[in-house]
């Protein structure tokens, strides 16, 4: 702030801005598709064993199949999250890159800075490659990274971002889903996505004549998707948030050429052997320090985006079905 001004805490935004909203758009749309096409195969599948029971004159238990059916849910919905953030991870990455190198840049400038000035005449031998942390921008950051790290150097970190944000994305719509059916069973009597599917005519559209009073198609009430996008950001961010620490300290790493910023030493860049290393000096109190905050940063972030999807999606279905 002192030394380049207010413009310094947004540097990357401009490669936020220009790839995160496509990279939400392709997150939320894949989310969706995978969702619906497992549902529609589970659907089909447990239809054939239904027909087959009935032929051999089976029962089966309420319960069991209640509680069947709600785990076949959730792990619809932990598999679709976990896929679309693989997916939406190829936008996401390279937006990721830019915005730490920019930021990096920002750190190791101050630093030579301070330094030249209280030991000038002084030689650090790991200052070119500091220097060569230099951007003019999100494009030039982006040119410079292909031009001399190859298309794979803006996808480096890939796995560590997945490891990192897949669980989050998929405890986040197990307990977004599972939070939208309590309120919606707070309202009226919903079905399960399984049933829904099979409320289908043979065309492949919705029987609305026997749906329209389950669940499913409640349009749930603004402070209802806020309760629910608000509270499964909350913990799936908290829950998450040893991932998080552990893909930070390889970022710092990466940016200070795979060394410790504290001891100038080789560090080992795998997730595991950071975590290990956090839980044996600070226990498990340290894996989940500064878990607060990042709930504080995702919960907004989180009940914006979903409760304008939501919002957005039931708008343009009810245009689509008045035509």
């Amino acid at each position: 702030m002192t030394m380049e001004g207010p413009s310094a805490l947004y540097r990357g935004f401009g490669a936020i801005l220009v790839g995160g909203t496509p990279g939400t758009v392709l997150y939320l749309c894949s989310y969706e598709w995978i969702k619906t096409r497992l549902t529609h195969t589970i659907a089909t599948k447990d239809d054939d064993v239904h027909n087959t029971n009935n032929n051999n004159n089976s029962h089966t238990n309420i319960n069991d199949s209640t509680v069947k059916t709600m785990a076949t849910n959730m792990m619809i919905h932990l598999t679709s999250g976990l896929l679309a953030e693989a997916i939406a991870c190829i936008v996401y990455v390279p937006v990721d890159v830019i915005k730490e190198r920019l930021q990096v840049q920002i750190q190791m400038k101050s630093q030579n800075s301070h330094l030249h000035q209280h030991h000038p005449h002084q030689h650090y031998p790991h200052q070119q490659q500091q220097q060569h942390y230099y951007y003019k921008g999100s494009m030039d950051a982006l040119k410079q990274i292909i031009k001399y790290e190859g298309i794979w150097g803006v996808y480096r970190g890939y796995g560590a971002t997945l490891a990192s944000f897949g669980p989050f994305s998929a405890l986040y719509f197990v307990f977004y889903e599972q939070a939208k059916a309590w309120a919606a069973s707070t309202l009226q009597s919903p079905l399960s996505s399984i049933q829904m599917e099979k409320e289908k005519d043979n065309s492949g559209n919705i029987n609305r004549s026997r749906s329209s009073n389950n669940g499913s198609y409640i349009e749930l009430p603004f402070a209802y998707l806020i309760l629910c996008s608000a509270s499964a950001g909350a913990i799936a961010s908290w829950l998450t948030s040893p991932l998080d620490m552990a893909k930070l300290r390889l970022q710092i790493q990466r940016g200070n050429g795979n060394r410790s910023p504290v001891d100038n030493v080789r560090s080992n860049p795998g997730m595991i052997p950071i975590l290990t290393k956090i839980y044996q000096e600070f226990g498990v109190n340290g894996l989940f320090r500064g878990a607060c905050s990042r709930v504080i940063h995702f919960v907004p972030a989180t009940t914006i985006t979903m409760t304008c999807y939501e919002k957005c999606r039931l708008f343009y279905a009810s245009m689509l079905a008045s035509e």
